[in-house]
C-alpha cells in the first residue's frame, strides 16, 4: 500500500487519467442535457487533459512540487470550455498546495485537493451547486476527513463520497433534473479521480489503457452539413511538389507509373527543366522519396484532407500549408526564448470569437476586429489560442469578445498572462458580440466602453435554430435526431419537423421583446432564398421592425437571430 505520492507517481497518474477520459468522452458528451451539436464537456475535459499529458511526457521530474506545476500551466493554457477551465483550477490549487514539496502524503495531497476546489469556487463568479464543483468540493473533504487513515484510503473515501455526490447532481440542478442526468462534468472529475487511485495501485497503467495518439475533435452529427463535405477515406494525402530534373532528357515515365499505383487524382507536367507533380497518395513520404531519383526536390506541400474535412464539418477553420508562415514564425520565437506579442500602436484592441467565413469577414472587415480566434459551439478554444491571438493584438489593452457562454471562462484566464491589458466583455452569443462592438468608442475611456458593451448586451435576445444530434428527453418531451430545434436566450423552446412552423413559432416567442430591429445570420448548410423565406415569416410578425440578412456562413446554427 502507498504511503506518498513521488514525482514519477503523479506523472503516471495523470498520464492514466488522461486514457481514461478519452476512453470515456462520449459517455459524458451523452450527459449533455441538450441535444445540440455543441462543445460537449467530454470533449473538452479530454482536450484540456491532454495538454498537460503531452507537457509530461517531455521530461521527467525530481520533485511532485515541478510535476504538479506542469500539470497546472499546461491545463490553464489548454483549457476548454467552462468544464476545462474548472478542472485547470482544481489543479492549480493542488500545485499551489504542494510547492516545495518532493513528495505529498495522505495529508499534504488531500490537502491539496481541498485547495483545489476553493481555488475553482473563488474564481466561478456564480458557483451552482449541482456540477463538477459540488462532485469536486464533497469528494476532496471527504479524503480530507479520512487523510489519518492512509494515502489510499483517504482516495477511497474521495470516490465514494464523490459518486454520492454525482448520483445526487440530478436532484440539485433543475435543468439536469428535467433531463433526468447526472452532471456531465461531475462524471468526468470522478473519471479521472478513480483512474489515479487505480494508477497508484498498480492496477493500470499509461502503457495499457486505451489512448489516442491525438486527442479526436469531435463531428457533429447532423442531416445537412455531410451532404456537403465528403470526408476522404483513403488517399487522403493531397501532395503537390516540384523536381528540377538532373539530366533534362531523363526518363521518369516509370516515376509515373509508381504514382498511378499508390495513389489517385494524378496530374503530371513536364516543363523542361521542372517536373510538376499533383497527386493523393497515403503515403507522401515515400512518394518524396522516390522523386529524388530523378532529380532535385524544390518544393513541396502536403496538406491531410481528411482532417480538413473534419474540421470543416465541426464549423473549424481547415488548416493549410498556408498556416506554416506563423507557426515557422512561433518557432522561432520560442527558440529565441521568447513570444511574439505585438507592440502597441493604440489604446484598444478587438479578439472576437467566432466560426464561419461571413462571421469572420464581418468582425474584421465590418466591425474593425484586429483578431478573430476561430471557435464556438462545436469546438471551444483554449485559453492558449485566445492568448495568441491576444498578443498578436497591437494594442495596450485588448478586449475579448467570447460570443459563447462556455468560451468566458477560458478567457478570462488570459488576464496576467501577457503585458497587455486583457477585459473580457462576456458576450454569451455572436450577435451579442456585434451589438457589443458596434458600442465601442476609442474616444471614450475604458470604464465608459465596459460600461457602454455592458448595457448594449443586455438588450439583445438571441434565438438559435439547429438540430437535434441524437434521440433524447427532456422536460417531459421526446426529441428525435435530425428535428429542428429552436432555443431562445439559451433556453430550448421546442423541436419541429421544418423551418417554416419553427419561424412561425419564434415569431410567436420573440413578441414579449417587443423588437425594433431584427438581424438574421444564416449559416453554411442554407441558400440565400431559404434564408429570405425564414425572414419572410418573421417580418409579417414585425411588420415595423427593421430586418437585415447577413450570410454569416456558420456550421451548425441554421440561423442566429438578434432581436433588439
Amino acid at each position: 500500500m502507498r504511503d506518498y505520492i513521488d514525482a514519477a507517481a503523479f506523472k503516471e497518474m495523470i498520464l492514466c487519467a488522461n486514457a481514461a477520459l478519452h476512453a470515456n468522452t462520449q459517455a459524458i458528451n451523452d450527459l449533455n442535457v441538450f441535444p445540440v451539436p455543441d462543445g460537449d464537456t467530454g470533449t473538452n475535459m479530454g482536450l484540456t487533459m491532454t495538454n498537460a499529458a503531452t507537457e509530461l511526457r517531455k521530461k521527467d521530474f525530481d520533485t511532485i512540487a515541478d510535476a504538479a506545476s506542469c500539470v497546472s500551466g499546461a491545463l490553464l493554457r489548454g483549457a476548454r470550455g467552462n468544464s476545462g477551465v474548472i478542472l485547470s483550477l482544481l489543479f492549480r490549487g493542488i500545485a499551489q498546495r504542494l510547492k516545495g514539496l518532493e513528495t505529498a502524503g495522505a495529508a499534504e495531497f488531500t490537502g491539496a485537493m481541498v485547495d483545489g476546489v476553493t481555488a475553482a469556487y473563488k474564481a466561478v463568479m456564480k458557483p451552482a451547486e449541482g456540477t463538477i464543483l459540488t462532485v469536486s468540493r464533497l469528494a476532496s473533504a471527504a479524503a480530507a476527513e479520512a487523510a489519518e487513515q492512509g494515502l489510499e484510503r483517504s482516495l477511497e473515501r474521495a470516490i465514494e463520497a464523490g459518486e454520492e455526490a454525482l448520483a445526487d447532481t440530478v436532484n440539485q440542478n433543475p435543468v439536469l433534473k428535467k433531463a433526468g442526468v447526472i452532471d456531465a462534468g461531475g462524471k468526468g472529475y470522478m473519471v479521472i479521480l478513480s483512474t489515479m487511485l487505480a494508477s497508484l495501485r498498480g492496477e493500470v497503467s499509461s502503457e495499457t489503457l486505451s489512448e489516442p495518439a491525438a486527442a479526436e475533435e469531435k463531428k457533429p452529427a447532423g442531416t445537412f452539413t455531410e451532404e456537403k463535405v465528403e470526408v476522404p477515406e483513403q488517399n487522403i494525402f493531397d501532395t503537390v511538389f516540384t523536381v528540377r530534373k538532373k539530366d533534362p532528357n531523363v526518363d521518369f515515365s516509370a516515376f509515373v507509373s509508381y504514382l498511378d499505383s499508390i495513389g489517385d487524382s494524378l496530374v503530371v507536367n513536364d516543363d523542361e527543366e521542372i517536373i510538376k507533380v499533383h497527386v493523393h497518395t497515403d503515403i507522401p513520404g515515400d512518394v518524396l522519396a522516390e522523386s529524388v531519383k530523378y532529380g532535385h526536390l524544390e518544393l513541396a506541400k502536403i496538406e491531410n484532407m481528411y482532417l480538413q474535412a473534419i474540421d470543416k464539418l465541426g464549423g473549424r477553420r481547415e488548416k493549410s500549408t498556408d498556416d506554416l508562415y506563423g507557426i515557422e514564425e512561433e518557432l522561432e520565437a520560442q527558440e529565441q526564448g521568447e513570444e511574439p506579442e505585438a507592440e502597441p500602436e493604440k489604446e484598444y484592441g478587438v479578439v472576437a470569437v467566432c466560426a464561419g467565413k461571413g462571421m469572420e469577414e464581418l468582425f474584421l472587415n465590418n466591425l474593425g476586429a484586429d483578431n478573430v480566434v476561430t471557435g464556438g459551439q462545436t469546438m471551444n478554444p483554449s485559453t492558449d489560442d485566445i492568448l495568441r491571438a491576444v498578443r498578436r493584438t497591437p494594442a495596450s489593452t485588448v478586449f475579448v469578445f467570447p460570443n459563447n457562454k462556455n468560451i468566458i471562462m477560458a478567457a478570462e484566464q488570459c488576464v496576467g498572462l501577457t503585458k497587455k491589458k486583457v477585459i473580457v466583455i462576456p458576450t454569451k452569443t455572436v450577435p451579442q458580440g456585434v451589438t457589443a462592438l458596434l458600442n465601442l468608442n476609442v474616444d471614450d475611456t475604458e470604464q465608459q466602453n465596459v460600461a457602454n458593451m455592458t448595457e448594449a448586451i443586455g438588450q439583445v435576445h438571441t434565438a438559435m435554430v439547429t438540430y437535434a444530434a441524437r434521440d433524447s428527453e427532456f422536460d417531459g418531451r421526446s426529441i428525435k435526431a435530425g428535428e429542428h430545434l429552436a432555443l431562445i436566450d439559451g433556453a430550448l423552446l421546442n423541436s419541429y419537423p421544418d423551418v417554416d412552423s419553427l419561424m412561425k413559432d419564434l415569431g410567436n416567442a420573440a413578441e414579449r421583446f417587443s423588437p425594433e430591429f431584427i438581424t438574421i445570420y444564416y449559416g453554411a448548410d442554407v441558400q440565400p432564398e431559404d434564408a429570405d423565406d425564414a425572414s419572410a415569416v418573421l417580418k409579417a410578425r414585425f411588420p415595423d421592425a427593421e430586418l437585415s440578412i447577413v450570410s454569416g456562413g456558420q456550421p451548425v446554427y441554421y440561423y442566429m437571430i438578434a432581436f433588439e
